[in-house]
């Protein structure tokens, strides 16, 4: 399965998302699941922590949910920061979990054609082996090199 996005494809699935489960979040700030984590939840987000090692302890001032089955009220995106032979069980969750799912997005080294497959069969927006902390600075014009503003920057050649 083909892992080139447009842009627009991209964005439009950033604009659209307000609740976004983060599974496999770290409490620990040098981890990437913390930090991304933290960045979309200052860029408005409403982040839901799922890490059932954490349960019950507060995040970016959301308690941690030790499943993806204690989110009440569903969730945009489903954020997957766990490995590529994980995924495919948290996906059949987040479906079954969540009628009104829009986006499986799985982290840079995470890919499982299999669960993209499924969750596209349910009409569910797939992204593999990308960061959305990544993807919301470059298409929203916020990475910035030499401590100046670079504005959008397009992955076209």
């Amino acid at each position: 399965m083909s892992q080139t996005y447009s842009d627009a494809f991209l964005k439009d699935i950033l604009k659209r998302t307000r609740r976004i489960a983060v599974v496999g979040v770290s409490m620990n700030p040098v981890r990437p699941s913390y930090y991304v984590a933290r960045y979309l939840s200052l860029k408005g987000f409403q982040v839901i922590p799922v890490n059932p090692g954490h349960a019950g302890e507060m995040l970016f001032g959301q308690k941690v949910r030790g499943h993806l089955s204690e989110i009440e009220g569903g969730v945009d995106l489903v954020d997957i920061f766990r490995r590529s032979e994980h995924v495919l069980p948290i996906v059949q969750e987040a479906l079954e979990l969540f009628p009104k799912l829009q986006t499986i997005w799985m982290q840079i080294g995470v890919v499982n054609d299999e669960a993209a497959a499924l969750a596209q069969a349910r009409g569910v927006d797939v992204v593999m082996n990308r960061c959305p902390k990544i993807e919301y600075q470059r298409l929203f014009g916020e990475l910035r090199m030499g401590g100046f503003a670079t504005g959008v920057i397009s992955s076209k050649l």
